[in-house]
């Protein structure tokens, strides 16, 4: 047992709290280890799993009554903690026991009351760690002072800055300022200002304070683009030795139009047995980011890239990123290739993992494949004739992989994200729905059974590993969705008990392509653990998969490199014992920190469409639009328009009724005149106000009926139908072509491609 542990375990079972002095005693730790032993104890402290009394005596939290965990705000000034140790139920802090904590600390709390059948109440003991060293918000001045508003509302606190602490800061100025005094139960904290950012208003500030917010590097240091600028623009031939070569192979790219960081290539091409060889050739971004190097601590730092809405904050400076690492046509690059060879049936039959050299033979957009496959475009199909049996192939592969992931179970949420458009002001001028075409489908899956081969792979070969795992939703989420979703009359269906994703996929098959399906997709998801990284393979609940990582893009997440320097070693036989315990600890390590990058990312990424979406929102109001409730509450019902903008019906301007909040059946019902709105329901609505510092839209009924969305509720539909959502589009002839593009489909798959296409 590790020494850290053993210290933990031995206070878990002591009876009362013993000083440094007697648990060394006690455990027969030499004095020479003294300072050995005083850092695991503080590193236990920090960890909230013991406790140092004010006596100076340690013992374990939970035997003191205690509970560690991490202090969540709500905008109202109440909290709650949620605890470290899973399984342990929040505990609700209100705002006048908080003493001094704020949003996102970790802390020890003490829990003071059990309601029977209520939430757990309890009061802050003890600040362990600190969220937030800095904070981005607004700066006033007054006369021989300042203060500053943060942007996080959760943040129930002015930070007083004292005027030779302000940097010349001038009011209505977004600024960071790091806190120099953290808040006492009746005392402000007080701050330095350490960064001007510029005036609320001016071009780029919005999205620059969510940057500094989300504590997000914009730029490198100088070290870093110093060793970006180092590495070769171009492969040498030492660079080939050792490399099997696809350079004469037709292998392409497909991605968005504006993408420039190109990581994945693909290749594919029929066997006489009738199988599939699908090559799937990954950047090979670790035979230039050496681990340990000025690079490496950088992109392990960042975690991953980060897509906001006017700018890209990449993982690896564009010398890499955009340049040598990024597959661009016409050019030679290495990769790291899984070829595999899949049956008819989908079944990844044989693999081969090897180091590689391309030349990408076109820088293929979705956009342009589409068109190809369905036919939208003769002077495309024309330019790239010389692709079109790969790309047709590579539709019939899809689409067998497709069924395959369908029939085990995997569920896909199919609804529609959203970009903000912008000028070259950074000002929205629409708000336009992410198209998903045949082409995304197609990359989509090679990718799929790509990061499922690897991870297989890695499984039983015990490599140490980075893993992408999604997690069985818990009880408690799965009976609140089934809750939710007899409000509409569906159920789950699991004859034994037990949840699969199976069930989870036949309701979305029934809601698909109706207007319920977004509102029942959206509450699925939450219903949902979050996928994350791990060193330990548990499948992934969503994908059915057994196995899966994430292998295919490392230019922008980390443990896509990681994992390829692994594999890379494997190849090398440079896995000796040492070299994997070593591993161990460091994909451990990596796996936390990513997913907490992932999850800063996602954060700052949803912000800033939120700030973007009231921008845009607020040159609209006086206009009305048609929506769908999305969710309703006892203050009111949020309506979605079909850009995917949210909005908030307020109660109190629900004012023909009075209306009384249904918690069973999520529905608002007036009084008198027993008229109801429920999720789903389809309404027309008064856009009335837009704030982009509060990300706040406000909408009120019109008295206008809908007029552009189709109500129908249901589309009758066999749950168990395989649904496939994408095909092959015959060129138009006049004539039916018979036989290539529906072979081997069931009938209700063809009736379902025709509906869609």
């Amino acid at each position: 047992m590790e020494r850290k542990e053993k210290i933990y375990q031995f206070l878990v079972h002591c009876d009362v709290p013993l000083t440094e002095a007697e648990i060394m005693a006690m455990l027969e730790v030499p004095a020479c280890d003294r300072d050995i032993f005083c850092g695991y104890l503080n590193e236990l402290c920090s960890e909230g799993k013991i406790m140092k009394t004010k006596r100076g005596r340690y013992a374990a939290s939970e035997k003191m009554g205690y509970v560690a965990g991490t202090l969540s705000i709500s905008e109202k000034g109440f909290g709650f903690v949620i605890p470290l140790e899973e399984g342990l139920e929040d505990i609700f802090i209100a705002a006048s026991d908080l003493g001094g904590a704020m949003h996102k600390d970790k802390v020890l709390a003490r829990i003071t009351r059990r309601p029977r059948g209520g939430r757990c109440e309890g009061e802050i003991y003890q600040v362990i760690s600190r969220g937030y060293s800095s904070i981005v918000g607004r700066y006033e001045k007054e006369d021989g002072f300042g203060f500053v508003t943060p942007d996080e509302k959760r943040i129930n606190f002015d930070i007083f800055i004292p005027e030779h602490l302000s940097f010349g800061a001038q009011t209505g100025e977004k600024v960071v300022v790091t806190i120099v005094r953290y808040p006492e139960s009746n005392r402000n904290p007080e701050g330095e200002i350490i960064e001007r950012l510029g005036f609320a208003g001016e071009p780029g500030i919005d999205v620059l304070s969510v940057i500094r917010r989300f504590g997000l590097k914009d730029e490198f240091d100088p070290e870093t683009l110093e060793a970006a600028q180092a590495v070769p623009g171009t492969i040498t031939e030492s660079d080939l030795a050792g490399r099997r070569d696809f350079r004469d192979e037709t292998v392409i790219t497909i991605d968005g139009d504006d993408s420039k960081d190109l990581d994945d290539a693909v290749s594919i091409r029929l066997l006489d047995s009738g199988h599939y060889e699908l090559g799937v050739h990954i950047a090979d971004v670790a035979h230039y980011v050496r681990a340990g190097s000025a690079l490496d601590r950088e992109a392990f730092a960042r975690g991953n890239s980060v897509y906001l809405a006017d700018r890209v904050i990449p993982m690896l400076p564009v010398e890499l990123s955009n340049g040598i690492c990024s597959l661009n046509p016409h050019v030679d690059r290495l990769t790291l290739s899984v070829v595999m060879e899949i049956d008819q049936n989908g079944t990844v039959v044989d693999h081969e993992l090897c180091e590689s050299v391309i030349c990408s033979s076109e820088r293929m957009t979705y956009r342009n494949v589409t068109k190809i496959l369905q036919h939208e475009d003769s002077e495309i199909e024309e330019r790239y004739r010389h692709i079109e049996k790969d790309l047709n192939l590579m539709l019939d592969l899809a689409l067998i992989l497709r069924k395959k992931r369908v029939r085990r179970g995997a569920v896909d949420f199919d609804f529609p994200e959203a970009k903000a458009v912008l000028n070259e002001k950074g000002e929205p001028t629409a708000i336009e729905k992410y198209e998903i075409t045949v082409s995304n489908r197609i990359i989509e899956e090679f990718m799929l059974v790509c990061n499922e081969t690897v991870a297989q792979s890695a499984f039983w070969r015990g490599l140490p590993f980075v893993y992408r795992i999604h997690e069985k939703p818990s009880e408690d989420k799965v009976a609140a969705f089934e809750l939710f979703l007899h409000n509409f009359g569906f159920s789950l269906r699991r004859p034994r008990g037990d949840i699969e994703a199976m069930a989870f996929q036949r309701v979305m098959n029934k809601v698909r392509g109706t207007v319920l399906e977004r509102v029942i997709s959206t509450a699925m998801l939450r219903s949902m653990m979050k996928a994350i990284y791990s060193p330990r393979n548990e499948g992934h609940f969503a994908l059915a998969a057994k196995y899966y990582t994430h292998f295919t893009s490392p230019i922008r997440r980390y443990p896509d490199l990681c994992i390829h320097r692994i594999l890379k070693m494997a190849l090398h036989g440079e896995l000796n014992e040492a070299a994997e315990e070593k591993l161990k600890s460091f994909v451990s390590e990596a796996a936390e920190h990513s997913s907490e990058c992932e999850r800063t990312a996602e954060d700052a990424e949803r912000e800033v469409f939120k700030l973007k979406a009231a921008e845009y929102m607020k040159n609209h109001i006086g206009e009305e639009f048609d929506g769908i409730i999305s969710s309703v509450t006892n203050f009111g019902m949020f309506v979605e328009l079909e850009n995917t903008i949210e909005g908030l019906i307020r109660i109190v301007n629900l004012d023909d009724d009075y209306y009384i909040y249904d918690e069973q059946r999520l529905t608002l019902t007036g009084e008198h005149s027993r008229k109801t709105y429920r999720i789903g329901d389809v309404v027309r609505v008064l856009l009335v106000g837009a704030d982009e510092q509060t990300r706040q839209i406000d909408f009120v009924l019109s008295t206008a009926a809908p007029k552009t969305i189709d109500a129908e509720l249901y589309r009758h539909q066999n749950p168990d139908e395989v649904i496939v959502p994408y095909a092959r589009a015959e060129k138009n002839t006049g004539t039916k072509k018979k036989g290539k593009g529906n072979k081997g489909a069931s009938k209700g798959q063809r009736r379902s491609r025709k509906k869609k296409h």
